[in-house]
């Protein structure tokens, strides 16, 4: 089948894009590698989008996915390994095959940055973790470190204040990069503590299990004892697989202003995975909406 729109990622941008394409006609093709609802999944309340001022991320995302199905968006799970063009727009092999459309989004999206420590990822699950929300719960009472200082790590942090005995933050900078507000309810939580110009340099480990961060801090080396860590460090754009058709920066990121055309003509990208000043769930529910548009104009003028 030949569809109007292939949308790639199925985070806030994606289903977006797949909103639009289908209020206006056109059929849609949303694939997703993973879960649908993106990073936004893992917030565990969002409070700065519009008339919505307390929402869970995983609720956000749960409405905007049930909006998208209801419009007939045909959604698939599938990782996807190559997009090329064709005479009638592009083709994306996924591992459930060939798939081929007239215009295509990229909705890719980023995934975490790790610290690139010794033992870091063989110790993901065994006292590493990406994602306060989902493994918190496994340190109720005792106590954590977050290393990050900006929004990522702030909401992190206070999550964890209300699950966990200690919560230590672990900034490399002197201050932090996140949103006034939250830093403020940072200073109400007793059990936070912040260790400014801090730096990872190694985990401490038992039988395989971490026990604690190595810190370089102002007054020389550190060891920091605590039974789980929680990195928030940024992120890195998910783009390899279309880096041969698109144009990306130095860092990945595909180089699409804020219309959200690349340089590839029936090509755009859409969200966190493009080249932006300002990455927030708004920016990347007007990028889809933006995006949609824009390829349904290329669709008709085609």
């Amino acid at each position: 089948m030949l569809y109007d729109i292939l949308i790639v990622g199925g985070g806030p941008a994606g289903l977006t894009a797949a909103l639009y394409a289908a209020r206006a006609g056109k059929s849609a093709l949303l694939i997703e590698r993973e879960s649908i609802g993106g990073q936004i999944v893992f917030s565990p309340l969002v409070e700065n989008y519009p008339a919505l001022p307390h929402v869970s991320g995983a609720a956000f995302a749960n409405s905007l996915y049930e909006q998208v199905e209801a419009l007939g968006v045909t959604i698939e799970t599938a990782e996807v390994s190559a997009a090329d063009r064709t005479e009638a727009g592009f083709r994306l092999t996924t591992d459930l095959g060939a798939r081929e459309g007239r215009a295509l989004i990229l909705a890719t999206g980023v995934q975490h940055r790790s610290l690139g420590l010794p033992d870091e990822e063989d110790l993901v699950g065994a006292g590493i973790s990406y994602c306060a929300v989902c493994d918190g719960a496994f340190y109720a009472g005792r106590d954590v470190a977050v290393v990050g200082g900006g929004d990522t790590a702030l909401q992190d942090a206070l999550f964890l204040s209300g699950v966990c005995r200690a919560v230590t933050l672990i900034v490399r900078r002197d201050r932090f990069r996140g949103e006034a507000a939250l830093v403020k309810k940072l200073a109400e939580k007793p059990n936070i503590s912040v260790r400014f110009n801090s730096v990872p340099t190694g985990y401490l480990t038992r039988e395989g299990e971490l026990t604690g961060l190595k810190l370089h801090t102002p007054d020389g080396a550190r060891d920091l004892l605590v039974d789980g860590v929680f990195l928030a460090v940024g992120q890195v754009p998910c783009s390899e697989a279309f880096a041969a058709l698109v144009g990306t920066d130095a860092a990945g990121y595909y180089e699409a202003g804020e219309d959200c055309r690349t340089d590839v003509p029936g090509v755009f990208a859409a969200g966190d995975c493009r080249v932006k000043g300002v990455r927030q769930l708004t920016t990347a529910v007007g990028d889809g909406a933006v995006a949609a548009l824009a390829a349904c104009d290329w669709v008709d003028r085609a």
